[in-house]
């Protein structure tokens, strides 16, 4: 009865279908805007089934060793794919010049089974250098971070777009995404003061829409603020590089009010006391984990070294019978 069961599973059939239902969940998740984990692990693990229900029961495989060993890597990186979509994670977060990462990100992604341990560790952000070719080309990046680990010691290392901070499995990447971060003091008629800043839209990709809106903390105050400079930062014409405008003044707005700030300023509102007190610039960084990857390039260096020894047996030349 068993044996039975495990021919049915093991059939060329099921497999077809389970291929069909792999390909319609790589196109659901390929199209959807929404997690589609499941649409993945289930044809996985299915599949993963029915290519080990067939290694049991055809003897073909006994006899060949290499063959074996090449669907059992196999099996296991299928079932490696499927781990990896359950605990995976993709996020996204900016940080201003001197701001430290506390575990919160401004977009994520994730699998259902992933650990979430962001908030185990932080760093900051040290400044970040961009050089950029002939028609704003982005070329290099070096972001100079630092953290400390959990014996108190201090480590500082300069990342990139391609060379990641690995922290606790997690690995962050600089991106193309950057821009300028005004810095303010808010005194609060009732409770201490904060200070903290705010990301102005990407630069370069928004030239012309450096404002936003914002709200200081414990405030009702709604504040409309954009900044002005009159300077070429990053010249098509020739190799520049990303830095702060040497002059620049914010423009604020609240109802009908409108007034100009230059760092030092400040302004009083009904409910506390708004201090500019200079602009810094901000980094947009990617987080990817996946504890498979390793894992997977170790079994699929197995089995294309298992799959050559198979294919050495089976062509290999062969002395003639005399």
């Amino acid at each position: 009865m068993l044996v039975r069961w495990l021919t049915r599973l093991a059939s060329l059939k099921l497999t077809l279908v389970i291929l069909i239902l792999l390909g319609f969940g790589i196109i659901i998740s390929y199209k959807s805007e929404v997690r589609t984990t499941w649409e993945l692990v289930v044809p996985l693990a299915l599949f993963a089934i029915n290519l080990s229900c067939a290694v049991i029961t055809r003897p073909v495989f006994r006899r060949q060793k290499p063959l074996l060993i090449f669907h059992l890597a196999l099996i296991t990186l299928i079932l490696l794919v499927g781990a990896g979509r359950l605990s995976y994670l993709n996020g996204e977060l900016e940080l201003a010049e001197g701001e430290e990462f506390s575990g919160s990100l401004t977009k994520s992604e994730s699998g259902p089974l992933h650990w979430w341990r962001l908030d185990k560790f932080s760093f900051v952000n040290d400044g970040f250098t961009i050089d950029y070719d002939i028609g704003v080309k982005r070329g290099k990046t070096v972001n100079k971070v630092h953290w400390t680990d959990e014996a108190g010691v201090v480590h500082a290392e300069e990342i990139g777009d391609h060379h990641p901070l690995v922290l606790h499995g997690y690995r962050f990447y600089t991106s193309f995404n950057k821009g300028f971060a005004p810095i303010f003091l808010w005194l609060p008629k009732n409770g201490p003061p904060t200070r903290g800043s705010i990301n102005l839209p990407g630069y370069p990709i928004n030239l012309y829409r450096q404002a936003l809106e914002w709200t200081p903390p414990g405030s009702s105050q709604r504040l409309w603020t954009m900044l002005q400079f009159d300077e070429v930062i990053l010249d098509p014409a020739k190799p520049s590089q990303f830095r702060l405008p040497k002059i620049h003044k914010l423009v604020l707005r609240s109802g009908n009010e409108r007034w100009e700030m230059q760092p030092g300023d400040r302004h009083e509102f009904k409910d506390g006391t708004l201090v500019y007190e200079g602009l810094r610039s901000w980094m947009g960084y990617t987080v990817f984990s996946d504890w498979t990857i390793l894992w997977m390039l170790a079994t699929c260096v197995v089995a294309v070294l298992s799959l050559a020894w198979h294919f050495w047996q089976k062509f290999a030349a062969k002395p003639w019978k005399r």
